[in-house]
């Protein structure tokens, strides 16, 4: 079983920047894709962003594209959301998460088997 643990959140002003840090343990973390999802209050959990095992591959919902970058550093065991240009709808509890299945790529949080405990994103205008 996987350990993730999130950090970086905070309180911040639109237009400002944020990056989070996800640091994962107890599993090859090289072999596997990772993801990062949001949930607003009152809203659904949703994706935001997930990259491949190697890094080669990354993909974004439409509403963080252009602003939001993913990462991972797999001799740290640590996968990264650079996010510019923050807006009030970004406000949300960030989620990193571990895809289920060896080198497969998922957009969808049921993909994800393992998850952390979330770090708060608040942006005000």
């Amino acid at each position: 079983q996987v350990q993730l643990v999130e950090s970086g959140g905070g309180l911040v002003q639109a237009g400002d920047s944020l990056r989070l840090s996800c640091a994962a343990s107890g599993r090859t973390f090289s072999s596997y894709a990772m993801g990062w999802f949001r949930q607003a209050p009152g809203k659904e959990r949703e994706f935001v962003a997930g990259i491949s095992s190697s890094g080669i591959t990354t993909f974004y919902a439409d509403s963080v594209k252009g602003r939001f970058t993913i990462s991972r550093d797999n001799a740290k065991n640590t996968v990264y959301l650079q996010m510019n240009s923050l807006a009030p709808e970004d406000t949300a509890v960030y989620y990193c998460a571990v895809h289920r299945i060896r080198y497969a790529l998922g957009s969808s949080s049921t993909d994800f088997g393992s998850w952390g405990q979330g770090t708060q994103v608040t942006v005000s205008s």
